[in-house]
C-alpha cells in the first residue's frame, strides 16, 4: 500500500458506497459528495436486488439491435429508445452496433463471470459483518421461459453458461413448479442458475453506509459538481453547490450523471441512461422463494422479505426521470401472464419507483484510472449490474488507489477506451 490518501468519491450510489466502505477499510481518509439529499432513491435502492454470476453476456450482444429496433414500436416493450436529436445518443448507438458481435461477448464473458463470483463473495463477507442484514438468500435464479421456443433458447445459453463454470439446469414445467412451489406459473419451463442469489438494495445500502461511517467516511449531500481545479496532469480540487474541496484522489462514480461531471475535465465517456421501473407489493397474493426473471417479458421478480419486487423495462430517454404510465403497463401485464394468481387490481394504488442505470455501449463498466489525469479513477457504467457488482467494484478501486496491482485484469473496462 502507498500510504493513506485523502480521496474524495462523486458519487453515493452503490458503486460510490461500496468504493468508500473498502478505501476505508484500508486506511484512506474517505469523502463522499452526492448532487441528491441524503434520503433519496436513486438508481441503487429501487432495483430487483439480484446478484447474478449466471448474467455474463454483456448487454451489447448479437441480435440485440434488431431486437431492439422491432421492440422500439412497441411502447409497452422491454426496450425503448425515445426518439430525439441528439448526437450523443446517435454516437452510443453506433458503438452499440460495432459492439454487438460474437468475439466481443467471447471476450467479455469470463470477465463478467470472475468478476460476478469475486462480488458474490464480497456478499457474503458483508453479510456476516455485524449489523448488516441485508436479506441476502442463496437460493438461486430460474430464467422463466413462457413458451417452448424462448426455453430451447435459454437452454442454449445454459450450455453456454456450464461451459464456462457457471452451473445451470434447465427444468420443464413440472420442475420448475418443484422448484419454487409456493407460488403458481403458467410457463413452458425454466432455466435455474444455482449460484445467483437475492437481497434487499434498500437494506443494503443503509447497512453499507453505516460501515462506511465507522471507518470515518463523510458524506456531503445536496452538493452538485460545478467545475474542477485542474493543475497540469492532476486535479487539486471540485467545486460544488456546497461549497470546493480538496483531495490526493479522485473517484468519478457519478452513475448517469458521469459525462456530464467528466464534461469539464475533457473527457469521453460514452453513457446513456437506462431507466427501469419497479414495483413492490407489500402483501403479495402468492410469494416465491426464489427470484425469477421473465424470459421473454425481460421482467425481474424477487422476494424481499414479506414483499415482492417486480421491476423492468430500458428505456433511453437521456436523463429524465419521470414515470411513463406505459412503460409500467408492460411490467403489471407481464405478471398475470407468467403468475396467473395475480391481477392487475393487485398494483393498484402502487407507486411505481424509477431509476436511471448508466450504459456504456459495449456492455462493460468503466473501471481504472483516466491517462489525462494521474489522480483520477472511474468507476460507472455499470447498467443493469450496478448492484450485482458493487462491491468487487469497490474492492478493485479501492487497491488502485492503494497503490497496488487490481487483482483482475481490467483491459476491457478500461475508461479510456473510446478516447
Amino acid at each position: 500500500m502507498s500510504g493513506t490518501k485523502h480521496i474524495i468519491i462523486l458519487g453515493g450510489g452503490v458503486i460510490g458506497l461500496c468504493t468508500a466502505y473498502y478505501a476505508a477499510r484500508c486506511g484512506h481518509r474517505v469523502t463522499v459528495i452526492d448532487r441528491s439529499p441524503e434520503q433519496h432513491d436513486g438508481c441503487s435502492f429501487g432495483n430487483a436486488g439480484m446478484v447474478v454470476p449466471s448474467h455474463f453476456v454483456p448487454l451489447a450482444a448479437p441480435g440485440m439491435v434488431a431486437l431492439g429496433l422491432k421492440w422500439m414500436w412497441n411502447p409497452e416493450s422491454p426496450f425503448y429508445i425515445k426518439p430525439r436529436l441528439d448526437f450523443e445518443l446517435l454516437d452510443w448507438a453506433l458503438k452499440f452496433w460495432q459492439a454487438s458481435t460474437p468475439a466481443h461477448v467471447q471476450r467479455a464473458a469470463p470477465v463478467i463471470r470472475d468478476l460476478s463470483f469475486a462480488s458474490r463473495t464480497c456478499f457474503e463477507d458483508l453479510a456476516a459483518l455485524p449489523g448488516m442484514d441485508f436479506g441476502l438468500v442463496q437460493k438461486g435464479l430460474v430464467m422463466l421461459c413462457k413458451t417452448q421456443h424462448s426455453l430451447d433458447d435459454e437452454a442454449m445459453y445454459a450450455a453456454q453458461a456450464n461451459a464456462l463454470g457457471v452451473p445451470a439446469e434447465v427444468l420443464d414445467a413440472t420442475g420448475v413448479a418443484k422448484l419454487d412451489p409456493d407460488v403458481t406459473m403458467d410457463v413452458a419451463g425454466g432455466v435455474y442458475f444455482p449460484k445467483d442469489c437475492h437481497l434487499s438494495p434498500g437494506r443494503f445500502m443503509a447497512g453499507l453506509k453505516r460501515q462506511a461511517e465507522a471507518f470515518g467516511v463523510k458524506f456531503v449531500w445536496n452538493a452538485e459538481v460545478t467545475g474542477f481545479n485542474q493543475q497540469g496532469s492532476r486535479i487539486a480540487g471540485v467545486t460544488t453547490t456546497a461549497g470546493d474541496f480538496t483531495a490526493e484522489e479522485f473517484v468519478l462514480c457519478g452513475g448517469s450523471w458521469s459525462p456530464v461531471i467528466a464534461r469539464d475535465l475533457r473527457l469521453k465517456i460514452p453513457l446513456q441512461a437506462g431507466k427501469g421501473y419497479s414495483l413492490t407489493l407489500p402483501q403479495p397474493r402468492e410469494l416465491p422463494q426464489i427470484c425469477s426473471i421473465f424470459t421473454e417479458a425481460r421482467v425481474a421478480v424477487t422476494p424481499m422479505g414479506r414483499t415482492l419486487r417486480f421491476g423492468g423495462t430500458m428505456e433511453i430517454a437521456g436523463l429524465n426521470e419521470d414515470i411513463n404510465p406505459v412503460r409500467v403497463q408492460g411490467i403489471i401485464k407481464a405478471a398475470s401472464k407468467y403468475y396467473p394468481k395475480f391481477t392487475p387490481e393487485d398494483f393498484a394504488g402502487i407507486q411505481p419507483w424509477r431509476g436511471l442505470r448508466p450504459c456504456s455501449p459495449d456492455g462493460m463498466p468503466y473501471v481504472g484510472r483516466t491517462v489525462r489525469y494521474a489522480n483520477l479513477t472511474l468507476a460507472t457504467g455499470h447498467a443493469m449490474m450496478g448492484l450485482s457488482l458493487g462491491p468487487i467494484t469497490g474492492r478493485l478501486v479501492s487497491e488502485i488507489l492503494s497503490g497496488e496491482k487490481p487483482e483482475f485484469d481490467l483491459t476491457l473496462l478500461n475508461p479510456d477506451r473510446y478516447g
